[in-house]
């Protein structure tokens, strides 16, 4: 009966570190008392996790100031977290880039990339065809995004626009060997939204950035 009690709370210990890994990821920083109230838990048992889970290097805090009382400490995914997260098989992809920059120089990965646009487009406006109101078209486009592993949702902004949110980049390993794949990813939203819309990529996770954002605003909109 013991073991069995003791490996239940392992269980659980476990599944509440993935819940509070799960939360960072979607939210962004978060402090203690914020992730218990989401979780449902103690401040104090939530604190003992964030521990845990730094000591294995997958969280970090920064401290923030607040207008009365000690200053919070927001609570943040390390680059190490990214492992927990799908790769899009990172490493094949890094080394096919590699063999194909190796095979036809930078000309030939430009136009694999270009090919790669291109279908991604048809594929996207399929499933996020353009005459949706653009709201529509965004969830869509999120959606469909979501199952490839970015993790996308769309934001109203009190201006009338929309952040395009991607939290997760299962690319991101190739990307950092070529740089275009995160180009041609600016231009394929642009593409698939058209040429009544403005996109400009606010926050980028190549930047250091824990998610990549989107600035979406229809062309000659008043901006509040």
């Amino acid at each position: 009966m013991a073991k069995t009690t003791t490996a239940s709370k392992e269980g659980m210990a476990i599944r509440t570190k993935r819940e509070i890994i799960k939360l960072l990821k979607q939210e962004g920083a978060l402090d203690a008392l914020q992730l218990a109230k989401l979780l449902g838990l103690t401040g104090m048992a939530v604190r003992q996790h964030l521990y845990n889970l730094q000591e294995e290097r997958l969280v970090a805090f920064e401290e923030e100031a607040r207008p009365m009382g000690r200053p919070a400490k927001m609570w943040r995914l390390t680059p190490e977290a990214n492992r927990l997260f799908p790769d899009g098989h990172a490493d094949l992809l890094v080394s096919m880039i590699e063999s194909m920059r190796e095979a036809f120089e930078e000309e030939g990965l430009e136009k694999m990339l270009e090919i790669r646009n291109r279908k991604q487009i048809i594929q996207y406006l399929s499933k996020a065809p353009s005459d949706l109101p653009l709201k529509e078209q965004l969830e869509a486009l999120a959606h469909a995004r979501t199952a490839e592993g970015y993790m996308a949702e769309v934001i109203d902004n009190v201006d009338g626009s929309y952040s395009f949110v991607e939290k997760h980049c299962p690319i991101c390993e190739a990307a950092k060997v070529c740089s275009g794949l995160c180009s041609k990813e600016l231009e394929m939203i642009q593409q698939v939204l058209g040429e009544d819309v403005d996109v400009e990529r606010k926050s980028h996770m190549l930047t250091n950035s824990n998610r990549c954002v989107y600035s979406i605003k229809p062309k000659g909109s008043a901006v509040l």
